[in-house]
């Protein structure tokens, strides 16, 4: 009797978030090593058909560098980088789209089939939903540095997003654009699902991380930092709490806070049920970083 009370508890916690949620978007990022391990995935994806159930629009857009690493040594191609980025020739170009769209994401969808649900695998073999122009950064010198067939998203296609998702479906997205002309781009995960989060936009975007979110201290869990706002966000990138991975990271989560999106959610992929206990609960477990208004308490 005291489980199942406690079980009606938390169900009546997550009331309220499940009402203020209804109908709003929410843009999942997967990726890292919690794309690695099989069962965090499938927890994930119980998690996603959960946020469908009860009316939130989750959208799943997921990277793939370790496998797309892995297809590469395969080939005999040894990746190469420029300012941090895969510089992406012909040969990267195709087994990055080839591994994301035709190996990754029919998995995904597979999976949320095979727990009842319905999914759709959005992207340039089926039906595009991201846009994208080329990406070139500034180099020491002042010129362009050219990446190769590298690009970042500046459209989305709102009309089939919402189709798809008023017809029950969750939408699938790899993280591969296409230009205007029809060339696929490699787009970097994290600034893709910001950028479509941005664009929609999205009540919430969440990263699911292979660590429990921002820390003063990486080594050390306890340390974890639960709210953020965007000045302190800064401040933390200049002194080098935040650095690395995680600086591109939450500096698009900064600029989809800026263009409207309400939260951003930095969450380990590895804890089962970590995006519903994020979401709907009023502690959550991982950084949640918001603009300098706080947010009204649920209704």
């Amino acid at each position: 009797m005291e489980d199942a009370i406690r079980k009606a508890g938390v169900l009546t916690e997550a009331l309220g978030w499940i009402r203020r949620f209804r109908g709003r978007y929410v843009v999942i990022k997967l990726g890292g090593s919690a794309l690695e391990e099989t069962e965090a995935v499938r927890g994930l994806l119980t998690d996603v058909l959960f946020m469908e159930a009860v009316g939130m629009r989750p959208i799943l857009i997921h990277g793939g560098g370790k496998s797309i690493n892995q297809a590469m040594s395969q080939a005999g191609i040894e990746p190469r980088w420029v300012a941090g980025r895969r510089y992406t020739d012909e040969a990267t170009l195709n087994i990055a789209t080839s591994t994301l769209a035709e190996e990754i994401c029919p998995a995904l969808v597979e999976e949320i089939a095979r727990q009842g649900g319905q999914a759709r695998p959005l992207h340039y073999g089926t039906q595009n939903c991201l846009i994208g122009e080329r990406l070139t950064l500034p180099g020491e010198d002042g010129q362009p540095l050219d990446l190769g067939h590298v690009g970042q998203v500046v459209e989305v296609d709102h009309e089939l997003l919402k189709s798809v998702c008023d017809a029950g479906e969750i939408p699938v997205l790899p993280s591969v654009a296409l230009d205007r002309s029809g060339n696929r781009l490699n787009v970097n995960a994290d600034t893709a699902a910001a950028a479509l989060a941005r664009l929609l936009p999205a009540q919430k975007l969440v990263f699911l991380s292979d660590v429990p979110g921002i820390c003063t201290d990486r080594h050390d869990p306890s340390t974890l930092i639960s709210h953020l706002e965007v000045a302190r966000c800064r401040e933390l990138i200049s002194t080098g709490v935040i650095d690395s991975g995680m600086v591109p990271k939450v500096e698009a989560a900064l600029e989809a806070l800026a263009a409207g999106v309400r939260k951003v959610h930095i969450v380990d992929g590895r804890m089962p049920h970590s995006v519903l206990l994020e979401i709907y609960s009023d502690h959550g477990v991982g950084t949640e970083i918001v603009g300098s208004q706080p947010a009204a308490p649920p209704a």
